[in-house]
């Protein structure tokens, strides 16, 4: 007599994907506002580090304060030994320009690098969005993504005027 065959586990359904995919779509932007990339691509280098009359910032330390948190959120959600840094200048660079000619390009790249680890975090079905994070305080990862993208949009709206005001705003 042949064995009988073994009945196959169904990969159950992530109850929760149609949030996932909501919350991915809301990291990547577009929806509401100009994404990140679009925000930040093509500035002016002379531009970098110059502040419009009235403003409290700079391109350069917008852009470096989007970084830095986005790290500093991705981290904390990822590791119980992160230290954030000090609040609030921790989350600001020292100076208002690039130290060198490379310093924008490398920032720009970690911001999308985290913000890709997000991404990766949230669509993963065996990531618990509501689960409190053992190391926090009563955060959930579903709370760390959304803190990022808001962040981000904020900071994202202060770069457009930013480039506005400098006059190097190109529609499209």
């Amino acid at each position: 007599m042949a064995a009988k065959p073994r009945p196959r586990k169904r990969k159950q359904a992530d109850p929760h994907r149609a949030l996932r995919d909501h919350v991915h779509e809301l990291l990547r932007g577009g929806h509401a506002h100009l994404v990140f990339k679009d925000a930040i691509a093509d500035w002016p280098i002379a531009l970098r580090g110059t502040k419009p009359a009235g403003q409290p910032f700079t391109p350069w330390r917008l852009l470096e304060h989007i970084r830095i948190t986005q790290w500093d959120i991705v981290e904390f959600t990822n590791s119980a030994q992160h230290v954030s840094p000090e609040w609030p200048a921790g989350y600001w660079p020292s100076s208002d320009a690039p130290p060198d000619d490379t310093a924008w390009d490398k920032s720009v790249a970690q911001v999308e690098r985290d913000r890709r680890a997000m991404e990766r975090l949230v669509s993963d079905a065996t990531t618990d969005l509501f689960a409190r994070i053992p190391h926090g305080t009563g955060q959930t990862v579903l709370r760390e993504a959304l803190l990022l993208a808001d962040h981000t949009a904020y900071h994202v709206g202060q770069l457009v005027l930013l480039r506005r005001l400098l006059g190097a705003y190109r529609e499209g």
